[in-house]
């Protein structure tokens, strides 16, 4: 989109004037940026949201900021981007700056001073899939399964595929990503074995695997199902509410009922940006603390605003439909069984945009649980890592210009917090998380590599 910078460089240009006349917003502290050209890159989900809407609701011009957005072709690119620096910061996946920072795949020291929604993934199942599944189920008077549906109803179908001498085969959008752990999380919570890593350098994540988990770019995920290249897949929306308009596939559940409230992206940045730009930064930061509060405000009423804006094809180009099923309220699972779900997408409420370590933990400990981290780490090697990754003081110093300039409230801060929310047991399997306690969180799981265990080949063994 190389018209956008002209196009911003133009509204901002006019913007500034009109604030040197008294026409800005009121009381706005303009930083003194040390770079005010950026291009930032996402991929085509809705929850890249707070990036399109600072830039469409003219958040970033407010800041003095002229900036670029480019999709990128898979998360590979897009993170590759923000190392080499031919993009300046990036929609990510909450375990990507964590797994760039401990060096699994491409080594750099990656931070993050925003997070940048909750919730908003799904998995989705083919109708082959969904109809083997259904007779393990219990239905409502309505006819509709009774949700939250555990993997356990998928056990009978591997099983079957197993007979048959088939694969199962499931999707995912990367092996750090939300979509992988969730998808994990869910089958292992449900009996199934999605299979371990054999430490940095195995991407494919599949020794001992009951179900074969195996990457696909979002946007190509309805169609590999519909071409059968796949079982099912978990993924962002649009693309699980694609499924059930295009008549292919089934979503099971939400990471709303997988995890309540679950992080889920990210705003990436360099360490190196963040040193030499500090208050290009902060700009940043406030601009896009600003689009997510518009997002959320008022009960959700500017998404059906939000969703018009998305559809455009330079962000997520899917059907304005498809978009607003997921992004209003609602989310349809079966054709015809559309249940309320507020929170599917949350980008302000409940401190959405804090950077919390107790996050960045939660993904270091599936890490270490599926043999990504290939042995043990103390706990305190945990909070190091998501101290140095995840950056609330960037975050809370934005946030405070925020409050002086009167454009959001102090009450929507956690000023007073460490950087741990409380333990939680809002799971699919009710255990409990501690973001204080990780190794003892890692034992507690089931299926899943447990303290002095290690993955030596193909089979799991006591480390020497």
């Amino acid at each position: 989109m190389n018209w956008t910078k002209g196009r911003a460089k133009i509204a901002a240009t006019m913007l500034l004037a009109a604030s040197a006349l008294g026409a800005g917003t009121a009381n706005a502290e303009m930083l003194d940026l040390e770079k005010d050209e950026l291009t930032f890159g996402f991929i085509k989900l809705t929850d890249m949201a707070p990036l399109a809407i600072a830039y469409e609701k003219g958040y970033f011009w407010d800041e003095g900021l002229y900036v670029t957005l480019e999709a990128q072709a898979n998360w590979k690119v897009l993170l590759d981007g923000v190392i080499t620096g031919e993009l300046d910061g990036a929609h990510m996946l909450a375990g990507q700056p964590l797994a760039a920072t401990i060096g699994y795949g491409t080594e750099a020291h990656i931070i993050t001073p925003f997070s940048m929604d909750l919730n908003g993934n799904g998995i989705t199942v083919s109708n082959a899939v969904w109809e083997l599944m259904k007779p393990n189920l219990e239905m409502n008077e309505d006819g509709f399964p009774v949700h939250p549906i555990s993997a356990e109803a998928l056990q009978p179908v591997i099983e079957e595929y197993r007979a048959s001498g088939r694969p199962f085969n499931m999707g995912m959008v990367f092996p750090v990503s939300t979509h992988n752990y969730e998808l994990r999380y869910w089958l292992a919570a449900g009996g199934i074995n999605p299979g371990f890593y054999a430490g940095g350098d195995d991407v494919t994540g599949q020794i001992d695997a009951d179900a074969y988990l195996s990457v696909t770019p979002p946007p190509q995920m309805p169609s590999t199902l519909e071409a059968g290249t796949i079982d099912g897949y978990a993924v962002g929306e649009p693309w699980n509410q694609a499924a059930v308009f295009k008549g292919i596939g089934v979503p099971v559940i939400t990471d709303y009922e997988l995890w309540k409230n679950n992080p889920e992206k990210v705003f990436g940045i360099t360490a190196e940006f963040a040193e030499q730009y500090p208050n290009t930064t902060l700009a940043v930061t406030k601009a896009l603390i600003r689009a997510a509060q518009w997002l959320d405000e008022n009960d959700n009423a500017n998404r059906q605003e939000a969703v018009e804006i998305l559809s455009e094809p330079q962000y997520v180009g899917a059907d304005v439909e498809v978009i607003a099923a997921s992004m209003t309220g609602t989310f349809e699972y079966e054709a015809g069984d559309i249940r309320e779900i507020p929170d599917f997408n949350v980008f302000y409420r409940y401190y959405a945009t804090y950077p919390y370590y107790s996050d960045a933990i939660w993904y270091l400990t599936q890490m270490r649980r599926w043999g990504q981290i290939d042995e043990d780490k103390p706990d305190d090697w945990y909070a190091e890592v998501a101290a140095s990754v995840y950056r609330p003081d960037i975050y809370l110093e934005a946030a405070q210009m925020l409050v002086d300039e009167g454009l959001i409230n102090e009450a929507d801060i956690p000023w007073d917090t460490d950087g741990y929310r409380e333990p939680t047991d809002e799971f699919i399997d009710a255990i409990l998380y501690d973001g204080r306690e990780p190794n003892a969180y890692i034992d507690s799981l089931e299926i899943g590599l447990k303290t002095g265990e290690i993955v030596e080949g193909n089979e799991i063994v006591p480390a020497n």
